[in-house]
């Protein structure tokens, strides 16, 4: 055979067993008969014209689809044939074409070209290998000496050639705005982009990589050989925006532990997510927490007591230094108002008032309004990643005292609270989600009812009273527009000081905020607020 000359035709294709390396000449002993002997007791090295006749007829055979063919020319057909019926069959290999080049002693170098497809993904893989020659020990005849490389260079013992999807798509995740949200860059969001990636990156248009492996015989993930198709990037857009996530990162990192969120009352979107706690646990409590959220649950408390007729904002309401309604209660810094109204008491703050009212509602009315009104305590909410949506038990006596100023068994967290204010501002419950639900396939929570315009009113009232003359208004000097806030102190058994909270809108921008043993809310969770208000 002429040096260069090109050896086509076929389907063939991949598995691999053997070792490595070759020696310049050896005996072996015959494997079967391929109907070309050598003159018997022949010895010595092949000469160049068997090496070259010999690489020839194996590659021709190989290149046709002949593995059976091919395997006789080894000196170990049954590896021999495995391996190439793999190279068809698990690599995906269509045509292959070789060509072979100058024999350097029993050495004989070639290129191959083969065809690979996986379902309707293919490609052309160059690569070069070379083939030893040896002589049978009995027979003398002149045979292909096997190892893995003779396949590929790349291949290693007991190991197979294998096309397949190789790593999964990339999925860059991007703000609303369409700019890429990195970790390194938003600690908070570690947990939450991977989810979001596991859950919806199939809907978002990317495609996964197709690999020829080596892949060793126990299963593991081997090295990739040739990527047949990249595959395609895929983007996946958020509702956070970068600008508000930056502000809530940089807010929270000012504390040793704080979460906060920032969610579009108008729509429901999450704008921001920030925990400290993420970034060293991978817990964020800004989404999962489950805890008391003190006075901030007054909002709900407030609106079922105006809804029920049990109070309205300019009647007046003592706020005494203490109240009893099960067991004694009183208020933070054991403040009292002897000559406040119903609305200076929610912005004081005051437990001592929304006490005295528990027992003019039914011991269900709290629950039944945060979850008809606010959405909060029907477990469904689906926002992308996993969440805890907030529960408010029914309770009878001092339960239910303690659950009307946030405390007892309510469980809340940033995201619940964040939603509760956004709910009040928009006087509709917007379910908060990181996805478009329409694309995601997400099926939103919805709450039976609307605030009713009037109480919505009457709240929000109340709520700007607080912002700016009332518990919030430190922390919400110098913000402008349409606002409102409510603070809390939540007390934790075995804590010496209260967790700090604080809730506020600023237009269609609504946030909460928890800095645990924080103390007074308007002091501790108050300014992380304000930063991601300011910044909204």
């Amino acid at each position: 055979m002429r040096t260069g000359a090109r050896i086509t035709v076929g389907l063939v294709a991949a598995a691999l067993l053997g070792g490595a390396g070759f020696g310049a000449y050896r005996l072996v002993e015959d494997v079967g008969d391929v109907g070309r002997q050598a003159a018997p007791g022949r010895t010595g090295p092949p000469s160049a014209d068997e090496v070259e006749r010999t690489a020839r007829e194996f590659l021709a055979a190989w290149a046709k689809g002949d593995a059976e063919g091919a395997a006789m020319l080894t000196d170990n057909p049954q590896a021999a044939s495995a391996a190439l019926t793999g190279y068809r069959e698990e690599a995906g290999v269509g045509k292959v074409t070789f060509r072979q080049g100058a024999a350097a002693g029993a050495q004989v170098p070639f290129t191959v070209t083969a065809d690979v497809a996986f379902k309707n993904r293919h490609s052309t893989w160059t690569y070069t290998s070379s083939l030893g020659v040896v002589r049978g020990r009995t027979s003398g005849r002149p045979v292909v000496d096997w190892r893995p490389t003779v396949l590929h260079p790349g291949l290693a013992h007991g190991e197979t050639l294998r096309t397949g999807p190789g790593k999964s798509a990339e999925i860059k995740a991007v703000d609303r705005s369409g700019r890429e949200l990195d970790p390194q860059e938003f600690p908070s969001l570690t947990a939450v982009l991977p989810e979001l990636r596991k859950r919806f990156g199939e809907k978002t248009g990317g495609r996964e990589a197709v690999e020829v492996r080596a892949e060793p015989a126990d299963g593991t993930a081997g090295r990739t050989l040739h990527v047949v198709d990249k595959g395609l990037p895929a983007t996946l857009r958020t509702t956070l925006d970068a600008r508000v996530q930056r502000a809530a990162e940089e807010a929270v990192a000012r504390r040793d532990e704080a979460s906060v969120v920032a969610v579009r009352p108008s729509t429901g979107e999450i704008l921001a997510v920030a925990d400290t706690g993420a970034r060293r646990a991978g817990f964020n409590a800004a989404l999962l927490g489950r805890t008391a959220p003190g006075s901030t649950l007054k909002t709900v408390t407030a609106a079922m007591l105006l809804e029920k007729g049990a109070a309205h904002p300019s009647q007046p309401l003592p706020c005494p230094e203490y109240a009893t309604y099960g067991k004694q209660f009183h208020n933070v810094e054991n403040g009292e108002d002897p000559g406040a109204t119903f609305a200076r008491d929610f912005a004081a703050s005051c437990n001592t008032a929304f006490v005295s009212l528990a027992g003019k509602v039914a011991d269900g009315d709290l629950g039944a309004e945060a979850r008809e009104v606010f959405g909060v305590g029907m477990d469904n909410w689906q926002t992308g990643v996993t969440t805890f949506d907030g529960r408010i038990p029914d309770g009878a006596g001092a339960e239910k005292a303690a659950a009307m100023i946030g405390q007892g068994r309510v469980q809340m967290n940033p995201l619940t609270m964040a939603s509760v204010t956004a709910t009040v501002k928009d006087g509709t419950f917007r379910q908060p989600r990181l996805v478009d639900p329409e694309a995601a396939g997400l099926r939103l929570a919805r709450a039976a009812r609307p605030l009713p315009a009037p109480v919505a009113a009457e709240l929000r009232r109340m709520m700007r009273l607080t912002a700016v003359a009332g518990t919030g208004r430190t922390a919400m000097a110098g913000l402008d527009g349409d606002v409102g806030a409510k603070t809390g102190s939540a007390e934790i058994d075995g804590q010496d000081r209260p967790n700090g909270w604080f809730t506020a809108y600023r237009n269609d921008v609504a946030a909460a905020a928890v800095v645990p043993r924080g103390g007074h809310g308007g002091d501790s969770a108050g300014p992380v607020v304000a930063a991601v208000l300011r910044a909204g």
